[in-house]
């Protein structure tokens, strides 16, 4: 058995915006570690809709399959590597990462292990760049939260030669029952709710509950790519997210009776952030059924499925007649997250003895 080392020392490349996972798992990685070095590779974003605001000359470049650091992300991480001589070092997406700093983060004297995280589909290419592909053979371990890119024509293909698939996660500070005012349960309240970007088929959905009586109320960007109204429809057209300016996320999904959870398909999603971050909330989640889902959940017990605007109508309707029995399957929900190990650090805790090829270990 390897013993996992005590006193790891780690640098940590990634988007350290407060909204963004990566920050919540740069959060998590200090547990384990004596000393976590870390470097942005992300520009500072918008709190109000989660993301940086690139140029164009940034997005045209992306689109080419380059994508530019804007950061010095890579000059960074070699001296951050100089400098304290890591055990690990953690690269989140990383796709404006060079294969020749791979290379040189491998040479140096601590030959540390070299560990790739992402939360998006990276087979795609809208998704990855030319830099991310040549560098996937420099890493120890790929980290991917899609199943399928697991499979042997997937990103193995790409080259990546160690493919392990985790789980999403939750942050318990973050994702948990709030109490609201009056003004809040005003300002984030609704029947039933959505938090998160446009896709065609998801705006389908909400006209088509709303059509047929719910009142729904929408949070995300890009909905204005949607010009159909209803009067029972309410697209906030901005993000809520939770950063150190409040924990609006949570907020909305609290003041909310049915949270839905809605599969971005151009990424092939099995499962998102929000299957696990509206159940760490105490929120009531309805989502899509998948083998995932009911993996992570007890169907009708912790959380509730539907496949077809049928099913998610009718049980739309259902949820929202019978408060006990909602309230009682999102606390279920909530103990779900608390018990099994879906936490950032528990997920930390997972891909570290992974890379160290150890069990369980205890926290320094």
């Amino acid at each position: 058995m390897t013993v996992f080392p005590q006193g790891i020392k780690a640098v940590f490349v990634g988007d350290l915006n407060t909204y963004s996972k990566g920050w919540l798992r740069w959060r998590a990685l200090h547990q384990w570690c004596a000393a976590v070095e870390a470097v942005t590779h992300t520009p500072p974003g918008n709190p109000a809709v989660g993301h940086p605001d690139f140029s164009l000359a940034y997005r045209i470049a992306f689109r080419l399959g380059h994508h530019l650091d804007t950061e010095r992300a890579n000059r960074k991480t070699i001296e951050a590597v100089g400098r304290i001589r890591p055990d690990l070092v953690w690269i989140e997406k990383g796709t404006m990462i060079r294969p020749e700093t791979l290379r040189r983060v491998k040479e140096s004297p601590s030959r540390p292990k070299l560990v790739s995280y992402s939360d998006d589909n990276m087979v795609l290419p809208h998704n990855h760049s030319r830099a991310y592909v040549e560098g996937l053979p420099h890493y120890d371990c790929v980290f991917t939260t899609k199943a399928r890119n697991a499979d042997v024509g997937e990103l193995p293909a790409l080259g990546a030669r160690h493919v392990v698939v985790v789980d999403k996660a939750f942050d318990p500070e973050s994702h948990r029952p709030v109490a609201l005012t009056v003004a809040e349960q005003r300002e984030f309240g609704a029947d039933c709710g959505f938090i998160g970007t446009y896709e065609r088929e998801r705006a389908k959905a909400m006209l088509y509950l709303a059509q047929n009586g719910v009142a729904v109320r929408v949070w995300g960007n890009g909905w204005e790519a949607m010009h159909e109204t209803h009067p029972n429809l309410h697209i906030e057209r901005r993000a809520t997210v939770n950063t150190d300016q409040g924990p609006h996320f949570t907020k909305a999904v609290c003041a909310t009776k049915v949270n839905l959870g809605f599969l971005r398909k151009t990424n092939f999603d099995t499962q998102t952030d929000r299957s696990v971050e509206i159940p760490a909330c105490g929120g009531f989640l309805l989502a899509e059924r998948t083998d995932d889902h009911r993996r992570l959940f007890r169907e009708d017990e912790e959380a509730v499925f539907f496949s077809g605007l049928d099913e998610l109508l009718a049980k739309v309707r259902r949820y929202l007649a019978h408060d006990e029995e909602r309230q009682r399957i999102a606390a279920a929900g909530r103990a779900r997250c608390l018990s099994g190990g879906y936490s950032h650090a528990e997920r930390v805790t997972f891909m570290l003895a992974t890379v160290f090829d150890a069990h369980r270990p205890t926290p320094l």
